[in-house]
């Protein structure tokens, strides 16, 4: 990061992020570090996340159940974002960018400098298990929520 005195707290915010492909909030943050940083504040943490957003070091895939969620992944890919249990998982895109029909017309004298694509429906976990709106979807979210051995296959 530019002109930005050296942060150990900074450096693993970041290094936290980039390590996860579960696209965590500022709150999982936040409690995965807090060991390790006794001194670490909340406020640190969203401090940072604005910073690491304005260097595009990391971007923002939205809102999702009153959360902001962050990916370290900067390579060109997609989400999925379960409208059950919010489950937000990446999908790849062929030869690594989203091809759309684009009215060249329409943005002509524009510079698109980003673009995203994001699908929503419902899991297969929840397709499988048809998760009702209970207690089990409660614990079903938390199962899900930044558990990469089971977003990753």
């Amino acid at each position: 990061m530019k002109g930005r005195k050296h942060s150990r707290q900074r450096e693993a915010i970041l290094a936290k992020i980039r390590s996860t492909s579960c696209h965590p909030t500022a709150d999982w943050i936040f409690r995965e570090l807090r060991e390790e940083f006794p001194s670490l504040s909340l406020g640190t943490v969203y401090r940072n996340l604005v910073l690491f957003k304005e260097d595009r070091s990391i971007i923002s895939v939205g809102n999702i159940e009153g959360q902001e969620r962050f990916d370290g992944n900067m390579l060109p890919h997609g989400h999925f974002v379960c409208q059950k249990c919010a489950a937000l998982i990446d999908i790849d895109l062929p030869n690594g960018s989203l091809k759309l029909s684009v009215n060249a017309k329409a943005v002509q004298g524009c510079k698109i400098e980003r673009m995203d694509f994001t699908a929503y429906g419902t899991c297969s976990v929840c397709l499988e298990k048809k998760v009702p709106q209970t207690k089990e979807l409660k614990n079903h979210r938390r199962t899900l929520k930044c558990q990469e051995k089971q977003l990753q296959s």
